[in-house]
């Protein structure tokens, strides 16, 4: 992934164009600091927005989106549906919700957030028919293993195109991302600055003051270099610059060696952490 500014965009296995940093939307939850954070991130050049049914601020977001006038064209929205809705009739009422909420008669990109055994097949049936509508342009999964991928392929019609999983120097999952590479499916980072546990890394921080960067613009940095797409969220407008103001330095080969030596498979948390309100209807 070579992209020299992140005005740059690559190209998905289904032909369609995708930016090559986005913007994370998790955890805002109210509608003044969405409407700060969106201006923010659009001013500073993001034009990928992330959001899902489970952080239940899709509304927000749309009502955002509609109050600044942000061109849809020029926009990449994704959402991923939520385990509770999952299942092929409940999926597609389900998108039908978002789009209502997001004031969008399409999503650019749809995830299944996380994989649920008894709707495995099921769900992504619905998302492969949400694509032939013309709801969704583009389809693809979050938190899918190597074992998922491959069960997935036994019956899917086609595969998915983005894998959005945890990702920072602490987790690197290798092994999935050249699974992910070999299959041309876009592997993308969620928690991307390891919620922070990382910017703490001494290592890092060395690197960062020769480059006069911050230790969270060097981790972006070795997440591009390594051809995945990191989402960074931040509800603060100069670390939303801060998180853009990446594409004016290269790291060498041995410090993206050194960087990759600091995995310990140390997950920071799990997105499901939010708990859902009984009687809540996507």
């Amino acid at each position: 992934m070579t992209l020299s500014n992140i005005t740059n965009t690559i190209q998905l296995a289904d032909g369609n164009q995708m930016p090559g940093l986005g913007f994370g939307t998790y955890l805002i939850n109210d509608q003044d600091t969405m409407d700060h954070s969106i201006q923010t991130a659009w001013d500073a050049g993001y034009r990928l927005i992330d959001t899902a049914m489970l952080y239940r601020n899709e509304d927000l977001l749309g009502t955002s989106l509609q109050k600044l006038g942000l061109p849809r064209e020029a926009l990449f929205l994704t959402s991923k549906v939520a385990e509770i809705v999952q299942g092929y009739d409940q999926t597609m009422k389900a998108v039908e919700g978002s789009l209502k909420r997001l004031q969008t008669n399409y999503l650019d990109l749809l995830l299944i957030h996380w994989p649920v055994r008894e709707h495995f097949f099921e769900t992504w049936k619905a998302l492969e028919q949400l694509k032939a509508n013309g709801q969704v342009k583009s389809i693809g999964v979050s938190n899918y293993t190597i074992a998922h991928l491959e069960l997935l392929a036994l019956k899917a019609k086609e595969m998915p195109v983005v894998n959005q999983v945890e990702y920072h120097p602490y987790l690197n999952q290798q092994a999935l991302v050249d699974y992910d590479r070999e299959q041309n499916i876009v592997t993308e980072a969620w928690s991307p600055l390891g919620r922070r546990v990382v910017l703490d890394d001494p290592m890092i921080a060395k690197m960062a003051k020769h480059h006069q960067k911050t230790v969270a613009q060097v981790i972006l940095r070795w997440e591009l270099q390594h051809g995945v797409l990191p989402i960074p969220k931040s509800t603060h407008a100069e670390r939303i610059q801060e998180n853009a103001g990446i594409f004016d330095f290269t790291l060498a080969e041995d410090e993206m060696g050194m960087i990759d030596l600091l995995n310990k498979n140390q997950r920071t948390g799990n997105e499901p952490e939010i708990v859902y309100e009984t009687g809540k209807q996507y």
